[in-house]
């Protein structure tokens, strides 16, 4: 109560800043849960129809069966992704969220958990985010590399529109090189805006149709 007029008392809550702390503390539980297992997380974040799901379809192809390969795979509807996935011989657990736009850390604890019932070594785990340039990039979901993929067709000028997405990311993949001679894109300018954000971010130029970058792409994950 109020000392003053016997009125109750406001108190503000920074609700955004509570949301970010605690998704950040299942994060790090995230990444200390698969580094019991010897596994290396990925994120993949990237607009709708940028190609994420192609490229892990190229990437599956090249690392099975010398190495094991879950995917979580994140959509508003539908589980088309996963089967995508299941049928190139890798584990897939599919989070639908119903509308939301990105995965948290929690939602992925689940999947995890969901992966590890199916097997019990992964070398690797491919979380493919919500398509959504925006949302994801706010959400640590523990994962060891941050991906960025934007496609020829979408435009060179995604870095400077989206620099938060941009700032913590490890690896910037510009997808659908093949595509170049169709469409105004300038990879140096994509190159260039994305290094002024994040210096230290690795570009690669890749296309999953010609298996272009591939190979520099299973490297930059450290296989």
């Amino acid at each position: 109560m109020c000392d003053t007029c016997g009125c109750e008392k406001k108190r503000t809550v920074d609700l955004e800043r509570s949301l970010f702390s605690k998704n950040r503390e299942i994060g790090e539980a995230n990444r200390k849960f698969v580094e019991k297992y010897g596994t290396k997380l990925i994120n993949l974040i990237s607009a709708p129809g940028s190609g994420k799901t192609t490229l892990l379809e190229a990437t599956i192809e090249r690392l099975l069966p010398s190495y094991s390969i879950g995917v979580i795979e994140g959509d508003i509807e539908t589980e088309r992704d996963a089967e995508r996935i299941r049928r190139k011989g890798a584990e897939a657990v599919q989070i639908t969220t119903g509308g939301a736009c990105h995965l948290d850390a929690n939602l992925v604890h689940k999947a995890l958990h969901r992966l590890f019932e199916k097997r019990d070594k992964y070398d690797l785990i491919f979380i493919e985010n919500v398509g959504n340039l925006v949302c994801p990039a706010s959400f640590y979901l523990g994962e060891h590399i941050r991906c960025v993929l934007v496609s020829v067709p979408e435009g060179s000028d995604k870095p400077a529109k989206y620099p938060t997405t941009f700032k913590e990311a490890d690896i910037f993949a510009i997808t659908k090189v093949d595509l170049l001679s169709f469409f105004d894109f300038s990879i140096e300018e994509a190159r260039k805006e994305a290094k002024r954000i994040n210096p230290q971010v690795s570009v690669i130029e890749i296309s999953a149709k010609t298996g272009d970058g591939i190979e520099e792409w299973i490297k930059a994950l450290g296989f």
